[in-house]
């Protein structure tokens, strides 16, 4: 169990976690979820404007001598509702392989994240990796280029209850259909698979000045990371701490420093690369002590694991760096019911509070929303997820609004 301080909290359930983390909360009845909020499939959406632009870039010259040639440059598009309310945007941050258009939508025609987002009252912005989709790539600036198979997907993704090959994935019951090649929903899926970027190194440097640009351009927003984009929601907010007014990472690339290998019982994990030599992201962060060398964060892998279905998390030795112009930022982790990343997401949050950075780490099914695997945005109930998400957003902003209020009048009392 997972019982590290949770931090400031998004999440409304989160107050439970105080008591011994997200394994403690009461499960809720899912039809709650949607309290207050609008459903985009039985609403219509008033749009102000929309619209693209690209954040960042620069330009190079080839080595043969032509150009020059725009490169680093993230395909942004955004909505804005008639009406806003909310004071901060949402930026939508895709994961591997894909683009942003698997927040948008579905791949069985139903209302995407961003949609949801937009219904109810937030300006969305949703981007295109740099190198990847409507973000142009130069393959003398990325080098060599990875794409997913769909075998591969189907074992990670769609239909992870067949092969088996991490201890929750028989519990995968929401994907829309049967998950394999053939099917309707798995092929829309797969059709919009692309290939990307094979450094995680060029990835991140060139998505951490990209989101950087876009928040110097839009102003202080929520970012919403996922899979792959997770090390990105560190980096940005790392570069521009005062402008990321809240991370919501969903499943974020890890666990720290070494890839977890899925592959079956009885063994179930084995270690992969060193994918986060920097503890969470494979470049630097800022780190106290200062780090000018990742083989200066010392680590240890635990001895025994918070339970059977888990993996034995990593964390660094004591005394451990800090991570300080991460604290302070409300950081919401979350990790679907049969997803692989069920196996290794609490370490992520172990870590960071460990480095000093307050977070709160919920599992869905302890909130009752169950059977989702990695890709919960894509499947039957992501709305009730994405109104899960939307209801501790939701509270933190009336939170905060009543602190203004009590420091209002302590001011006014102080004057008389």
């Amino acid at each position: 169990m997972n019982t590290m301080k949770p931090g400031r909290h998004l999440i409304g359930v989160a107050a439970a976690l105080l008591l011994g983390g997200a394994a403690q909360v009461r499960a809720q009845d899912r039809s709650h979820f949607m309290d207050g909020l609008t459903d985009p499939s039985k609403h219509a959406i008033e749009v102000k404007s929309q619209g693209y632009f690209f954040a960042g870039g620069r330009y190079f010259t080839a080595a043969d001598g032509t150009g020059p040639f725009m490169v680093d440059q993230m395909y942004v598009e955004y909505q804005i509702p008639k009406e806003v309310r909310h004071p901060y945007p949402i930026v939508l941050i895709h994961g591997g392989g894909l683009t942003g258009t698997y927040v948008m939508g579905t791949p069985d025609n139903r209302p995407g994240w961003s949609t949801f987002f937009l219904a109810n009252g937030y300006a969305v912005y949703v981007v295109d990796q740099t190198g990847r989709g409507k973000s142009a790539y130069h393959a003398d600036i990325y080098g060599p280029t990875t794409r997913g198979n769909a075998t591969g997907l189907q074992q990670r993704f769609t239909a992870v209850q067949l092969y088996n090959l991490w201890p929750q994935a028989h519990l995968h019951t929401q994907w829309p259909g049967s998950g394999l090649m053939g099917d309707l929903s798995f092929d829309q899926f797969y059709a919009s698979d692309v290939p990307g970027m094979a450094s995680a190194v060029t990835q991140q440097s060139t998505m951490r000045a990209a989101g950087a640009a876009l928040l110097d351009r839009i102003g202080p927003a929520i970012v919403l990371t996922h899979s792959q984009s997770g090390p990105y929601g560190w980096l940005i907010a790392d570069a521009r701490p005062t402008l990321v007014k809240a991370l919501l990472e969903v499943e974020p690339s890890g666990p720290p420093f070494y890839d977890v290998m899925q592959q079956g019982a009885p063994t179930w994990f084995a270690d992969g690369s060193l994918s986060r030599p920097w503890g969470i992201a494979a470049i630097p962060l800022t780190y106290s002590p200062a780090v000018s060398d990742p083989a200066q964060l010392a680590f240890v892998q635990e001895a025994t694991a918070d339970k059977p279905d888990v993996v034995r998390c990593r964390l660094q030795t004591a005394p451990a760096h800090q991570l300080p112009t991460l604290q302070g930022i409300p950081i919401v982790i979350i990790a679907s019911q049969a997803s692989y990343h069920a196996s290794y997401d609490h370490c992520t949050s172990k870590y960071l509070t460990q480095a000093g950075v307050e977070n709160t780490f919920v599992r869905l099914e302890s909130v009752g929303i169950t059977g989702n695997g990695h890709m919960m945005m894509l499947e039957k109930n992501n709305l009730d997820i994405a109104a899960f998400k939307a209801q501790g957003l939701r509270e933190n902003e009336e939170r905060k609004a009543k602190g203004k209020t009590k420091t209002r009048t302590r001011k006014r009392r102080d004057t008389n």
